[in-house]
């Protein structure tokens, strides 16, 4: 007789094995969703809600409204680049905080959070999105703004025939740009912390209209405070960029602020929010 040489049979064990660590390849090589796809998501979420939708509109109303009050009411010898620029950028240091503040906490107040964050279980990734729209918007609304000053500048004098004075640096412009950038930063920190859109304006028009008073008052009638103000105070350290910062003291001051109340509170608020339960 001859013997016949059969393979050895597959036991459900080795099949097992086989088709789970085939999963497990598939599984590791499929490309993740890049994060250039989810900033587009981002920013395109900054435009769907009403609330949202609104607050950018306003960026433009308001623009076009401090233009028009410059040109009505302004002296002609203050119908200069530098005051259509002022008028135009105040309100925005309002405004675009607030943007940021609901960029984050629209997943939590809209209950969309358990659906971003069951397509991308990387909550960090998510965050570092919305960051990066949120700076994008700020950046661009900020070029809007310049560019509505620059043309109101232009229509001011050419109506009241004054000359044409364009008297802000480039140096001057990147910071405040910068100035508003730090400004969202503190929004975003905000709305990472509280995850909460009523509770987050709260605080934030807390901190943007009833601590500056305070602080005014507490360095008025206190030479302790007014010598340590521009190292605790961010909104008063924040507001020289808007002036110009010319000295490296300045520089320092603004440093020591943003530590304390913009990156220090940013990354608390990662960690809570990374961690936090979506419902």
């Amino acid at each position: 007789m001859t013997a016949v040489a059969t393979p050895p049979a597959r036991t459900p064990d080795t099949v097992t094995d086989t088709s789970t660590a085939e999963v497990g390849v598939r599984r590791h090589a499929r490309p993740g969703i890049p994060m250039t796809r989810l900033v587009g998501v981002e920013l395109r979420k900054m435009f769907d809600t009403r609330s949202g939708f609104w607050l950018l509109a306003s960026i433009g109303i308001t623009a076009l409204l401090a233009t028009g009050a410059v040109i009505l009411f302004a002296p002609d010898a203050s119908l200069t680049y530098d005051s259509f620029a002022a008028a135009v950028g105040f309100p925005m240091t309002v405004i675009l905080p607030m943007v940021a503040i609901l960029s984050v906490t629209s997943e939590w107040s809209q209950r969309s959070g358990l659906t971003t964050f069951t397509l991308v279980p990387h909550r960090g990734r998510v965050f570092a999105a919305k960051g990066v729209a949120v700076v994008l918007v700020g950046v661009v609304s900020m070029a809007v703004a310049f560019g509505v000053g620059a043309l109101g500048n232009v229509l001011g004098t050419t109506i009241t025939g004054t000359p044409l004075v364009w008297d802000m640096s480039l140096t001057h412009v990147l910071q405040i740009v910068l100035g508003n950038v730090l400004g969202m930063s503190l929004g975003f920190a905000l709305g990472l912390l509280v995850r909460s859109s009523p509770g987050a304006m709260v605080g934030y028009l807390v901190y943007a209209f009833v601590l500056p008073t305070l602080a005014g008052v507490l360095a008025a009638f206190q030479q302790w405070f007014a010598d340590a103000q521009p190292w605790v105070d961010f909104n008063f350290a924040q507001g020289q960029l808007f002036n110009e910062i010319e000295s490296a003291e300045q520089w320092a001051q603004l440093a020591v602020t943003t530590t304390g109340w913009v990156l220090l509170p940013l990354t608390l608020g990662l960690w809570l929010a990374r961690r936090s339960e979506v419902k």
